[in-house]
């Protein structure tokens, strides 16, 4: 049977209160009377029962994570960071799947019906509007992956997506490249509109022309069938920035069944450097986006509102960098 906290209260010598403040994050209650509490509590083999204490705190501890893009799996990764970093800092997280489903009404309700504490969602194509019906319906959010704004209405922690654009265009005129082409994801998605635009205003800039095509989704068919529409125009681009690491991987299945050598015939650079792109038989040359920091940075800004639910919303955007590997020429 289940320990009860009776029981850790007697063997602990203290009253069933002093137990519960002891495990209780911020209850008032003495270093000596916690570690006499903490002690039976090991002894015994206790451990408090979240659900009985969120009927006494009204916090349940619980953290909703959404998405719609399981199938790309870059978000593998960023879903094994996001649940270890919540679960590491005293929270639960509740995860829900948005891939067929993108009504925000929806998802608001299913989370209520959970009365999560707050939510992230974690989408690089849910628009903004999306996260802020959680912030109307009273739950403290945060964007992740989203469309940064000059007066943001919620939380959002990201990329610089036109920087990131910039970049890719910058290294591949720094190679040599005088075609480019960009393969974005959806066209809709704010995230591939920001990159084309970074990285279209700086070709332009040089004088460089550049062809643009939009994978369906953000998959390895996807930008495979992209790709093999794009290689059969009559103008064929020397380099392309694929907005995604799957549409890149999938960009170069599409080049090597055409016959091209890459990157002698063809340069291909990525954004999000996911695990793959450093696998020997791809080694993509990418742009990194660092996953770690947004996860914590969302994470923070999570708990903070929960300690001030009346704090403004803010921004925050992290650098990328260049990864160097073998799907572009050296520099000169």
């Amino acid at each position: 049977m289940a320990i009860t906290l009776k029981e850790v209260a007697e063997r602990a010598g203290v009253s069933r209160a002093a137990v519960s403040r002891a495990f209780t994050e911020g209850a008032s209650v003495s270093a000596k009377t916690r570690a006499k509490v903490e002690k039976a509590a090991a002894e015994l083999g206790y451990s408090p029962n979240m659900l009985a204490r969120s009927l006494t705190t009204r916090r349940t501890q619980l953290v909703g994570l959404v998405s719609n893009n399981f199938r790309n799996p870059v978000f593998l990764q960023i879903f094994d960071q996001f649940t270890r970093a919540i679960q590491e800092r005293g929270l639960r997280p509740l995860l829900l799947n948005l891939t067929e489903d993108t009504d925000p009404a929806r998802s608001v309700q299913l989370l209520r019906q959970y009365s999560v504490d707050g939510v992230i969602v974690a989408s690089s194509h849910l628009p903004t509007d999306f996260a802020r019906a959680f912030r109307d319906a009273g739950l403290p959010v945060v964007h992740a992956f989203g469309r940064a704004e000059a007066e943001p209405k919620v939380n959002v922690v990201a990329i610089d997506n036109v920087a990131a654009g910039r970049m890719a265009a910058e290294t591949l005129i720094a190679r040599g490249y005088r075609q480019l082409g960009f393969l974005g994801g959806p066209e809709g998605a704010s995230t591939t509109q920001d990159r084309l635009a970074g990285f279209s205003e700086h070709a332009a800039r040089q004088g460089v022309p550049v062809t643009i095509g939009f994978a369906g989704a953000y998959s390895f068919e996807a930008g495979h069938s992209a790709m093999q529409r794009l290689l059969a125009q009559e103008t064929r681009p020397d380099a392309w920035f694929c907005a995604d690491d799957v549409l890149s991987i999938g960009a170069l299945s599409a080049a090597a069944e055409a016959g091209l050598r890459i990157p002698d015939e063809i340069g291909i650079i990525g954004l999000n450097d996911m695990e793959i792109a450093s696998w020997s038989n791809i080694a993509l040359t990418t742009i990194h986006q660092p996953f770690e920091a947004i996860v914590a940075a969302s994470i923070d800004l999570i708990v903070s509102t929960f300690n001030d639910p009346a704090r403004a919303p803010e921004v925050r955007l992290f650098p990328c960098h260049i990864v160097e590997r073998r799907t572009l020429r050296p520099l000169p």
